[in-house]
């Protein structure tokens, strides 16, 4: 498959073989694992960071082999997924942080480039989630409105 903002094919990836029950060097339970998880919502992690501190400092490879949901899973059932999907939130900074570099260095048309790039993948994202019902139908990425969000 082609990747998305260039002409270059790409390299194929590993994928992780599908399993369907528990490691036997994993020592922890369902409990424990949603304790973790609700550990670092509080400490302000998103999903994607709580997933990579279980598999990296803890030895859980699958949240969802072990537990039977998922990390986003876990954080919906009690009530502390943000309201946002948080890979559109880390477009969103990182489109705040291209603006805010530009007001300063108007002449990086290499950043100008990756900011309409990165923008574009933004209003993607969003089509994708008034699809899927994950944002409200009238919200739309407006920049000066998105540095608020994430701020």
């Amino acid at each position: 498959m082609a990747r998305m903002h260039t002409r270059k094919k790409g390299k194929s990836g590993s994928r992780r073989p599908i399993a369907r029950i528990p490691p036997s060097w994993v020592q922890y339970s369902k409990d424990d694992i949603s304790g973790l998880v609700l550990k670092f919502a509080n400490e302000g992690k998103n999903p994607a960071q709580i997933g990579q501190i279980l598999r990296d400092e803890y030895g859980i490879p699958s949240t969802k082999v072990i537990a039977g949901k998922t990390v986003s899973q876990i954080l919906k059932d009690a009530s502390q997924l943000g309201k946002f999907p948080p890979d559109l939130i880390s477009l969103i900074k990182s489109a705040v942080n291209l603006r805010k570099h530009l007001k300063e260095n108007p002449r990086d048309l290499s950043n100008k480039r990756e900011l309409s790039n990165t923008e574009s993948k933004i209003r993607r994202l969003v089509r994708y989630y008034h699809e899927v019902k994950k944002l409200p139908r009238d919200w739309y990425y407006e920049p000066e409105k998105a540095a608020l969000l994430v701020k």
